[in-house]
């Protein structure tokens, strides 16, 4: 198949999928058509084990937001989607530069549209092709047409077997979903990569080359190497001292120092946010100092030490905050927030992690943005398989904390949880009898494997 055959079919899927459809399963069943033409057509190119794991990420990611038909099920499905086709057509670029083209393309599709010759097949009209056309379609439809008229003229029942019939068609809306099928699927599948991503990609490199790994430049023209070496260590002394001090001040506020419960809200919400933005700021840190030379620099063996001092420093301030975010929950429950807070400092671990491994392992910048794209990655993808809703319900029900009907009851996916505890009328199960008529393709699985019919 051509470029423009995929743009076709794509478009034509999308448009009978949802015409006078709300957003629901028919997301997912043209996620799964793109998957499938991806796997069928371009089999020959899934040439590494990280092709399966792209595949079974974009189904899974497909299933959920059949299930749920939700934001982060969308997102997980969208990503697995973008990299699957950019790593299968593109291979030897590096993932990370798939977000700034999903944006790039998206601007630049409004006007590579109208560029015909990039996607239209180049096709020449001979003599007999207009023959085949005259002969096998224009002589014998003319003929069909006289005919059919003449026979109307003389019975009415002939007459009524073509007539009275009318399309049930919203024009307007079969316009705009077909535009923007087009849209998304000649995005898609006609993306354009401009030559300074070729040009650049070395730059996303996880591994130094042996030029860098020679040349130790310094950061600043009044700067030699050996002073911007000693300034490293001094900063890293520095700020290991004062993260200490701060670790233990922080401490004792925390877990030792009386707070009003008033106050523990916000407090707490303070406290994370310094926390999230010093994390920020160490990694910034860590990348200023160790860009280049410096990760093959033999006498900077005290910076390298006072560096991953500096990181496991910074470890154990995550843990406090953990353990201070899930003293808040043990006072108020579960919220979405607040394991968004989990999710957050989990991720910021796992910069850290990283950060370790790039000067340990002596690897560049990039290698430390290439891993943290995958650790964002999967924790979207992991997030939209959880049915977050229920979970809280059920922990708060289990603690007694937090369990406010009004609160609850805006919570996604946990109808059979808030109902089984306050027992109120059927209705708030939004099960198949009380949600709006919709045809199939508008729903999402969720609601119609939930049972509203309550004893």
């Amino acid at each position: 198949m051509k470029k423009l055959h995929f743009i076709l079919a794509s478009s034509l899927v999308f448009t009978l999928l949802f015409y006078k459809e709300d957003l629901g399963l028919n997301w997912a069943i043209f996620g799964i058509v793109q998957i499938g033409l991806i796997c069928y057509f371009f089999q020959e190119k899934f040439t590494s084990r990280m092709h399966l794991l792209l595949v079974v990420a974009s189904v899974l990611s497909c299933f959920a937001f059949a299930w749920y038909g939700d934001f982060p099920s969308f997102c997980a499905m969208s990503l697995s989607i973008i990299f699957l086709q950019f790593k299968t057509h593109e291979p030897k670029l590096k993932l990370l530069q798939a977000f700034p083209l999903v944006l790039f393309n998206g601007i630049t599709s409004l006007g590579l549209i109208f560029m015909f010759s990039q996607y239209l097949p180049k096709r020449r009209i001979n003599n007999g092709f207009i023959k085949k056309l005259i002969a096998y379609f224009v002589i014998p439809l003319l003929f069909l047409g006289l005919f059919l008229v003449v026979y109307s003229f003389a019975s009415d029942h002939f007459l009524s077997l073509f007539t009275g019939y009318y399309l049930d068609i919203d024009v307007w809306q079969a316009i705009v979903i077909s535009a923007l099928g087009f849209f998304i699927s000649f995005t898609f599948w006609n993306y354009w990569i401009p030559e300074i991503c070729y040009e650049k990609n070395s730059l996303l490199d996880n591994d130094f080359d042996e030029v860098d790994k020679i040349q130790n430049k310094n950061s600043f023209s009044f700067l030699d190497i050996d002073f911007e070496r000693r300034s490293g260590e001094i900063t890293f002394f520095l700020l290991n001292a004062l993260l200490l001090v701060f670790i233990v001040t922080y401490n004792y506020e925390q877990f030792f120092e009386v707070v009003k419960k008033s106050n523990l809200s916000s407090d707490t919400h303070e406290r994370v946010n310094a926390v999230i933005l010093s994390i920020i700021m160490a990694v910034g840190v860590i990348l200023f100092y160790f860009k280049g030379g410096f990760n093959f620099d033999e006498k900077a063996i005290y910076l390298k030490k006072l560096a991953k001092i500096w990181i496991v420093l910074n470890g154990i301030l995550i843990l406090s905050t953990i353990i201070k975010n899930t003293e808040y929950i043990s006072f108020y429950g579960l919220t979405y927030k607040r394991l968004g807070v989990y999710a957050f400092l989990i991720l910021a671990i796992i910069g850290l992690i990283i950060s370790y491994l790039k000067i340990t392992k002596q690897k560049t910048n990039a290698f430390l943005f290439n891993q943290m794209m995958w650790g964002f990655f999967g924790t979207i993808l992991l997030c939209s398989f959880v049915n977050w809703g229920n979970l809280i319900t059920n922990y708060n029900i289990a603690v007694n904390k937090g369990v406010e009907e009004n609160f609850l009851r805006n919570l996604n996916f946990n109808h059979k949880a808030y109902y089984d505890y306050f027992k109120v009328h059927a209705e708030y199960m939004q099960g198949k009898e009380n949600l709006p008529e919709e045809s199939f393709l508008s729903k999402s699985l969720y609601y119609e494997f939930l049972d509203s019919k309550n004893e």
